[in-house]
């Protein structure tokens, strides 16, 4: 991984902002199995000016970014393309301090997990999730907050990566992924109110929930990509947790229209 430059504002305000401008567009889902050679699904509704809006994120059709990161609980690193032509791939970016917006990020993927499990269809899919605060988020914390949040660990397919430093999670969770994060308490004044003027509850906006005996803030943006043994991308799903059983419609017709 390359060490990333640190985040200017210009750049997380163009991040962020973009993502809110997935959030306002990407937040449907269809369930139609139609899509084109390399996609289940059909494009996302107003596909069309997501494409146009210079999102930092994947999106609808493009390749999955490949990126490769310790797995602490497997004890060996993984690479995000490393299931194309084997699984699908569910990923997603937390840090486990959040209280608002990353518990449900994490909730969703769990929800398609037990689905698989009850469906048959554990063996298809593999299910990642990065934290962006690898100073507080190590392997047993990284552990008890998956047991916390009823990630199944007998199903083998849940993996939590753990970049080594700071540096790191910022080269793969923001310049590779495009989800743009931000340690609250500093002098960039983005904590404490709306990101880039939209709302906050949109777009795993803000957040800076307190956490047992400590206090971590992160402002930052959401994002939970599904993507098709092919390694191509069939829903980027921002602004939160996706509405009722959208993810797990979408999952499904995933592993049914392969």
């Amino acid at each position: 991984m390359t060490p990333s430059a640190p985040l200017d504002r210009r750049t997380f305000l163009r991040a962020t902002g973009a993502a809110a401008v997935a959030a306002s567009l990407a937040g449907c889902s269809q369930m139609t199995t139609s899509g084109d050679d390399d996609t289940v699904l059909s494009p996302p509704e107003n596909h069309d000016r997501i494409e146009n809006a210079d999102l930092p994120h994947p999106i609808y059709g493009e390749a999955i970014p490949e990126a490769t990161v310790p797995a602490p609980l497997h004890d060996r690193s993984v690479t995000t393309t490393e299931f194309t032509g084997d699984r699908h791939v569910m990923l997603t970016f937390i840090y486990t301090s959040c209280t608002t917006v990353c518990p449900g990020l994490t909730a969703a993927l769990r929800r398609v997990q037990a689905d698989a499990r009850e469906r048959g269809y554990a063996d298809e899919m593999a299910f990642l999730t990065t934290t962006f605060d690898p100073e507080y988020d190590t392997a047993e914390v990284l552990e008890e907050y998956g047991e916390k949040h009823g990630v199944d660990y007998d199903a083998g397919n849940w993996y939590f990566l753990r970049p080594e430093t700071p540096e790191d999670a910022r080269a793969v969770v923001e310049e590779t992924f495009g989800v743009a994060f931000e340690r609250g308490g500093d002098s960039s004044g983005m904590h404490g109110g709306d990101m880039n003027g939209t709302n906050s509850s949109d777009d795993g906006g803000m957040d800076g929930g307190e956490h047992g005996d400590h206090a971590r803030h992160f402002v930052h943006t959401s994002l939970i990509l599904l993507v098709n043994k092919d390694g191509v991308v069939e829903r980027a799903y921002t602004g939160g947790s996706p509405p009722g059983n959208d993810i797990l419609e979408d999952a499904r017709a995933v592993v049914e229209g392969w």
